[in-house]
């Protein structure tokens, strides 16, 4: 009878554990509609983009690196000045193992396996793995690996306090998340509201000319989506979203000689070490490292060109430049505050996006702010 007892308390203890094992996971719905079982105490992550790391120290703080198990290097490649901020206050981030370049095709299943991670973080569409990686997803699920998608990218404002949700959820900082949601939606809210009782015949028509530089032709541009979105929502007519079906796409130059829009404005990749192209083409400068004077120079040189210098807006002083990076950051509202005020300069007595910026960093960055992030012709951003 003994031995049947041993038995079974062995049995209901096996039980117990096992109950106790189930239960400590929870189960979250990602920003593509999945169902995925995450654990309660997540230990060790994997960024499918590195240039998750800014939304990520919104939540970690302090604690960035310390869950860090592996992450492509995009964000080092894409923006090493921005990069370099955050590298050079937590050394760590240079020992995270790299487990790809800057595509789907080159994330290693494999090195991921060999970290032991325990959740792995991937944007809807972007440089690393996305939605449509259905064999990567189920072999990193079926060794243990919960994997959740967010996005800052394909509907940035809808889907960034949802990806911040998330991400609180997942990583057990939900204050931290609601906190920093409360922020966005308040200081988002202030030019949506406005833009809304703005009569859309009102509304600046927009050429938003994507990565100037980058090739010596002319002139791709966002359409839907990304910053094509922050047009709209503060309040200006994106030329693209006429011309072209998808996400991004070319418009000839010569259309926008013939059709000029109100307000010409070029996205930034150049930073202080990547001044120009392959192609020998002036970039536009903006982020970490840059100053307000070579901001400034840099956006009247890579407009100066044959072609873009006879554009009506680069003629007549609307040429303007924005951060590229903004496309997929939650930081993204800035840039909507800093549009709102290029396109309806009267509507904002009190609306400051420079103010925004500084706040952002100083409650939710373990960083300090550093550099300019947008720029026109005429004046400089305080």
């Amino acid at each position: 009878m003994s031995y049947l007892r041993f038995l079974a308390a062995l049995s209901g203890g096996l039980f117990v554990a096992l109950s106790g094992l189930a239960s400590a996971a929870q189960v979250v719905t990602d920003l593509a509609g999945r169902q995925v079982s995450v654990p309660d105490a997540v230990n060790r992550v994997v960024l499918g983009e590195s240039r998750y790391i800014p939304a990520l120290a919104i939540l970690e703080g302090e604690a960035l690196a310390d869950r860090l198990a592996g992450m492509l290097p995009d964000f080092e490649l894409t923006d090493p000045a921005g990069y370099a901020l955050y590298r050079d206050r937590f050394p760590a981030l240079a020992r995270v193992p790299r487990v790809g370049h800057t595509s789907a095709d080159s994330f290693s299943l494999e090195s991921v396996l060999a970290m032991g991670a325990d959740l792995a973080i991937f944007s809807l569409e972007g440089h690393g793995p996305g939605a449509r990686n259905r064999a990567l997803i189920g072999q990193l699920e079926k060794a243990g690996v919960a994997v959740v998608f967010i996005d800052f990218r394909q509907n940035p404002l809808e889907n960034t306090p949802k990806s911040m949700a998330l991400l609180g959820e997942v990583l057990g900082r939900q204050a931290r998340a609601r906190e920093f949601n409360d922020f966005y939606q308040r200081e988002l809210a202030r030019v949506t509201e406005q833009v809304a009782r703005i009569p859309r015949e009102q509304w600046p028509s927009v050429f938003l000319h994507s990565r100037l530089g980058r090739e010596a032709g002319c002139c791709e541009t966002m359409a839907a989506g990304m910053i094509g979105e922050l047009v709209a929502a503060a309040g200006g007519r994106n030329v693209a979203l006429e011309l072209l079906p998808g996400v991004s796409g070319v418009v000839s130059l010569e259309h926008l000689l013939t059709e000029p829009p109100d307000i010409y404005i070029a996205t930034a990749i150049g930073t202080p070490t990547y001044r120009v192209s392959d192609a020998e083409v002036p970039y536009v400068m903006l982020g970490a490292g840059v100053s307000e004077t070579d901001a400034r120079a840099s956006l009247r040189r890579a407009t100066d060109r044959p072609g873009l210098r006879s554009l009506q807006p680069v003629r007549e002083g609307r040429a303007k430049a924005l951060w590229h990076h903004f496309y997929n950051s939650p930081m993204n509202l800035v840039a909507v505050q800093a549009l709102a005020t290029w396109f309806h300069p009267g509507q904002w007595p009190d609306l400051d996006p420079g103010a925004t910026l500084r706040e952002f960093y100083e409650r939710f960055q373990p960083v300090a702010l550093d550099g300019v992030y947008w720029i026109d012709q005429q004046e400089l951003p305080e």
